[in-house]
């Protein structure tokens, strides 16, 4: 039995492999590293300002007056990046915005989560701002570039093929018209027929 008459075994497909292709999907159409970075730079944001630090027996408390802003930041990155994951639309206006809140949380925030938030939230946004959709292959040619630049080489091709093909009939065509134009030039009436110059002289001498 050869191995196209081989049946298809459809079992279950590996789940792992099928949650992996589907994230690499979500991942490769979305600005997914520049969201996650926003999000991850509100988290220091909004933990310190009301975290209780214990050291040995002493009880730091950080809560201030700048509690609110703190948790409106953070709160702002982190719905910022969900946007540019879900809404790839306003990726710019999230990115210019992470950027933005993430240099206002230096001195509204213990220095933006005491350094924690600042890199993240400066490099998200930049990857936000930068991040663009790949072209899509066009209605007219599904497959898109690769079947373009498919499509002229073998034209290309056909045009060389047909080069090759005129000039080896070139010959032929050639020795086949000259019969033709040799025949067609008029001959002229009384034209003198060229004599060898032995017979000139003895038409003389006679």
């Amino acid at each position: 039995m050869s191995s196209a008459t081989v049946e298809t075994r459809t079992g279950r497909q590996n789940p792992i492999g099928y949650v992996w292709r589907g994230f690499r999907t979500f991942r490769r159409t979305r600005p997914f590293w520049g969201g996650l970075l926003a999000m991850i730079a509100g988290v220091p944001i909004l933990y310190f300002p009301y975290a209780h630090l214990a050291l040995g027996s002493v009880t730091i408390a950080m809560s201030t007056t700048a509690g609110a802003g703190s948790l409106l930041i953070g709160v702002l990155l982190i719905a910022l990046g969900i946007a540019g994951w879900f809404q790839k639309a306003v990726r710019v206006f999230a990115g210019i915005a992470t950027i933005l809140l993430t240099l206002v949380s230096i001195p509204m925030s213990n220095l933006a989560g005491f350094g924690l938030a600042l890199l993240p939230g400066l490099i998200g946004g930049g990857l936000l701002v930068s991040w663009a959709p790949l072209p899509e292959a066009s209605a007219e040619s599904p497959a898109g570039p690769a079947a373009k630049r498919g499509r002229r080489l073998r034209a290309g091709d056909a045009a060389d093929a047909g080069d090759q093909a005129a000039v080896a009939a070139a010959p032929a065509a050639e020795a086949a018209t000259r019969p033709a134009a040799e025949a067609a030039v008029p001959k002229q009436a009384g034209a003198a027929v060229p004599q060898p110059a032995g017979a000139a002289d003895q038409e003389e001498a006679r």
